[in-house]
């Protein structure tokens, strides 16, 4: 999966309608740039792309006033908006992706309802239990790392991993349980994630 595309789909379902630079800017706003392969020619290239496939629905809306060629707003196409919540559903659920997936998925789990991302996330508990649990009928961790040589230390490393994500993942439901957060159909969302223009 790719961050840039649930990134770049996210922002732009956001502003209901963005060019490429107000979609940079929030991404950009969030940090995305330092934890994911957001960088600008990757979002300007993914906005393009999704547009040929479809996904995107470009609007030439204004003249550069440098002379350039015209500014171009998208919007998600009902095929957009699917594949949105495609790459959401499949971030929240998985747990073996790169963290920048992960992360853009929990910017974004508030377009989903509160039941659905608990059972999303409880879904990923489970995947994360039976990755441990495939490890662990190779390497038994009370035997320590040395037991199988250094090679030891990778087992040992996925079984922690498995072990802290599924605590984090654990302590998000209790949150989201708790009433954390103003998910799908709740209310206004929160608005603060928006960068300024």
């Amino acid at each position: 999966m790719s961050a840039i595309r649930l990134l770049v789909l996210g922002a732009i379902r956001q502003h209901g309608r963005a060019h490429g630079y107000q979609v940079r800017n929030d991404l950009e706003y969030w940090g995305a740039h330092e934890w994911s392969n957001a960088k600008p020619g990757s979002i300007y290239h993914a906005l393009k792309q999704m547009a040929k496939e479809g996904v995107l629905h470009a609007h030439e809306i204004a003249p550069s006033t440098a002379g350039g060629p015209p500014r171009t707003e998208y919007e998600l196409t009902d095929a957009g908006f699917e594949e949105y919540l495609r790459l959401l559903r499949a971030a929240l659920t998985s747990y073996d992706q790169k963290m920048d997936m992960l992360s853009a998925a929990i910017g974004f789990m508030v377009d989903l309802p509160r039941t659905e991302v608990v059972a999303l996330l409880r879904d990923r508990l489970e995947r994360l239990a039976a990755w441990r649990a495939r490890v662990t009928e190779h390497y038994i961790p009370e035997n320590g790392p040395e037991s199988l040589g250094h090679i030891g230390e990778i087992m040992n490393m996925w079984v922690h991993s498995a072990d802290g994500e599924a605590e984090w993942t654990g302590g998000l439901i209790t949150r989201i349980e708790a009433g954390a957060y103003t998910f799908a159909g709740e209310g206004e969302p929160f608005v603060a994630v928006l960068g300024t223009p």
